[in-house]
Order: C-alpha cells, then sequence, then structure tokens
C-alpha cells in the first residue's frame, strides 16, 4: 500500500496528534470575539500562531536529522502541551491578551517539530520507488488529522462538553498520538550528523542547502505556491460565495468537501507519482490543474447562476488538483544525498509561509483588482509552479542524459 511497516504506528499517531491540534480552528475567532475580542486581537493571534509555526517549520527538517526525528518529535510535543496549558489555564480562563498571544504562540512550535520530523523519517526509511506513496499517505493522515476528524471532533466536542473542556479534551488525543508515534514506533534511525561538523553545523544546512543545491530553494518556492490559495480563498471567497446567492453553510459544505476530495487524492497521486514521475505529476496535476480549477471555482457561481451541485464539483477538482503537489516532498530530498533534513526544512518552511502568503495576496491587491483580479493572480501563481517544476531535475535523470549524449556522440563516425 506504500506504508513503511516499521513505520505504521508513526501514521497513526500523526494522525491522532493532529486531531487534536486541529480542532478548535474552525470555531476558537468567533468564540473569543463573542466573549469580547475584536476582529484585530484575533487577527493578532493568529498571526503570532502562524510566525512561529513558519519558524518550526523550517528548523524541523535540520533538527530531525541532526537530533533524529523521535527527540525533535518529543520536543514539540513537550512545547505543544506547556503552550497549550498556559493559553487555556491563564490566557483563556482570564480572557488576558498578552498571556493569550505569547502561550498560543508558543504552541504553534508544537505540531511542525511534531509532525515534519516525521516525514524526515520516511524520507530516510523508504526506498526511493515507493515514496511518493509513503509521502502520499503521510498528507493523507496530516490533513485527515487537522481538517476533517478534528472538525468533526469538535462539532461534537464543544456541544457536548463545551468550549473550555473541549479544548482540554484535545490534549488526550496528542498524548495518544504520541504514545503511537513515539512509543510503539520502532523504526530505527541513525544518527547523520557524526563526521560532518557536529550538530550544530548541520542546524545550519537549514539555511545553507539553497547555496548549495539551488534546485531545492526551487522546490520551496514551488512549496509556497501549493497552499497559497489555501488561505486566500477563506479571506475573500466566503462574501463572493454570498454574492451569488450561497449561505454560510453552503460555503462550509463546500469548504469541507474540498479537503475530503483532497486528502483522497493525496493517495492517488502518491501512487500517480510513483508511476507517472514526480516532475510531470506536479508540473501538470498540480501546478497546470490547479491554475484551471482555482480560474473554475471563481467564475462556476456567475455561469452557472449560482448553482450549488456545480460548484461543489469545481471545489472537489481544485482539491482534487491540490493534491497533484504531493510528490513533492518526495521530489525534493531526492536531489541530495546527505541532507535530506536541510532540503526537507526548505519545503516545510515554504508551508509556513503560505500561511502569510494568501492573506497577504487579498489585503494588497483586492481593493486595486477586486476578487476577479485576487483570483487570476493565484491562478498565475500556480501556472509558475508549473515551469518552476521543469527546472527541479533529479541527478540520476541528469546522469541519464549524459549517458545518453555520450553514448550518441560514441556511435558517430570519424
Amino acid at each position: 500500500m506504500g506504508i513503511p511497516s516499521s513505520l505504521l504506528a508513526g501514521y497513526l499517531g500523526i494522525l491522532l496528534f493532529m486531531m487534536g491540534d486541529g480542532m478548535e480552528q474552525g470555531w476558537l475567532s468567533p468564540y473569543l470575539i463573542e466573549k469580547g475580542m475584536t476582529i484585530q486581537q484575533t487577527a493578532t493571534l493568529f498571526t503570532a500562531y502562524g510566525i512561529t509555526i513558519a519558524i518550526a517549520s523550517w528548523f524541523s527538517g535540520v533538527m530531525a536529522e541532526s537530533f533524529s526525528p523521535r527527540k525533535t518529535m518529543l520536543i514539540g510535543l513537550l512545547i505543544y502541551l506547556a503552550g497549550t496549558a498556559g493559553f487555556i489555564g491563564i490566557g483563556m480562563e482570564k480572557l488576558d491578551f498578552s498571556t493569550m498571544v505569547i502561550t498560543y504562540a508558543l504552541r504553534g512550535f508544537g505540531y511542525p517539530l511534531f509532525a515534519y520530523s516525521f516525514l524526515v523519517w520516511i524520507s530516510y526509511v523508504t526506498p526511493v520507488n515507493g515514496l511518493g506513496r509513503a509521502v502520499g499517505w503521510f498528507w493523507f493522515v496530516f490533513t485527515g488529522g487537522l481538517n476533517v476528524l478534528g472538525a468533526f471532533y469538535s462539532s461534537w466536542a464543544i456541544r457536548e462538553l463545551g468550549h473550555i473542556p473541549a479544548l482540554w479534551s484535545a490534549v488526550f488525543w496528542v498524548l495518544l498520538g504520541a504514545l503511537f508515534a513515539l512509543v510503539l514506533n520502532k523504526a530505527p534511525f541513525k544518527d547523520r550528523s557524526e563526521g560532518r561538523g557536529g550538530k550544530w553545523k548541520e542546524l545550519m544546512k537549514g539555511l545553507t542547502i539553497v547555496k548549495a543545491e539551488p534546485k531545492v530553494a526551487i522546490g520551496g518556492i514551488v512549496r509556497v505556491i501549493n497552499t497559497t490559495a489555501q488561505f486566500a480563498f477563506p479571506v475573500f471567497l466566503p462574501t463572493y460565495m454570498a454574492a451569488h446567492g450561497f449561505n454560510t453553510t453552503q460555503w462550509l459544505y463546500i469548504w469541507g468537501t474540498i479537503f475530503t476530495s483532497n486528502i483522497a487524492f493525496n493517495l492517488i497521486f502518491g501512487f500517480v507519482g510513483d508511476r507517472l514521475g514526480w516532475r510531470t505529476t506536479i508540473t501538470w496535476f498540480g501546478g497546470v490543474g490547479c491554475g484551471l480549477t482555482t480560474l473554475l471555482l471563481y467564475y462556476a457561481p456567475q455561469y452557472s447562476n449560482g448553482n450549488y451541485t456545480l460548484v461543489m464539483l469545481a471545489g472537489i477538482a481544485w482539491g482534487a488538483c491540490l493534491a497533484g503537489y504531493v510528490p513533492l516532498s518526495a521530489l525534493v530530498p531526492s536531489l541530495v544525498t546527505k541532507d535530506k533534513g536541510a532540503a526537507m526544512s526548505i519545503l516545510n518552511l515554504g508551508a509556513g509561509l503560505a500561511v502569510f502568503a494568501g492573506p497577504a495576496i487579498v489585503g494588497i491587491f483586492i481593493g486595486k483588482t477586486g476578487a476577479e483580479g485576487v483570483a487570476w493572480i493565484l491562478a498565475g501563481l500556480y501556472f509558475l509552479s508549473a515551469i518552476l517544476t521543469r527546472f527541479i531535475i533529479l541527478p540520476t535523470e541528469l546522469n541519464n542524459k549524459n549517458e545518453f549524449s555520450v553514448s550518441e556522440t560514441t556511435v558517430l563516425p570519424s
């Protein structure tokens, strides 16, 4: 099926951890506003959270390679627990905004160190010919826990337990996930920092890898583009959809169905990438596919006169194409032989930066170009990513081309 047997418990652990981590995403902001906080304050809270996610995402790969994924994941777990305890027990209890910002930001360091470190583990344990499927399964459990199970569990928990007890209950799922990922998961990981200048020098490779291998930097840019629209759409699409007759409930069903489609196709494109080629899958299904379906999702409400089914199908298509970028997590680490953690750190940084890039594009351009202009900018970025991906050529592909050129030369008559 594409899951390394030695890491099976770890995959289940990621699913459970992310289910607990993401359970408040859909309701925390309106809850805090209802309690008297302003929209600006909640925006500041989530901005601080996003900053620490980006930082932790950047260093997760090299920390995993330097200190081992297991130790880095444990550090992420402890930071998450400390931030959660402070956020709920002190900040939420007293609605102390300063404390909430500090502790929620601290909590933001947790999941990238836990989840993205596991990606490094996968990249070293999995044979190259199965790596696309293995990372496809990772994004399946990651997104399934964060965006699907977390939301479904949260809708039950806040109704049956109340908002604050529901937040505390997330700790149970996080600890259960850690039990599977850190205790029951027995996969080995060899210390790879010995003989390479020590652990701290290894950490610096999270910064210097882009100079040593520029194609890793291109991969990081593509990774930013990958989910930029995911964070841009919620800023302006709900209002745009409302203008074409869709109420909030209908929009939420569309948005939820998009990610149900996405997690299914995370698996499909993992298999497709291993068969069809990683670059080809990213280029055509990810870049070109997302560019076209972004425009389809925007124009469908207009040209279908607000037909709910057609707009839903457009959303499903976009969610499926978003999964076309899954092989990127296999392609970029395969550009290097020794510093896979550093290469993965650049990808993880790209994932974190997308949290800012999406809303920033909307904020900068929507007043000048309107929603239609923003949709075209996002589509244009996807088409750009398709072009950039063609330059991410694996060393084995270059060697094959060189060998072919040499063989051609040898058969030419003198």
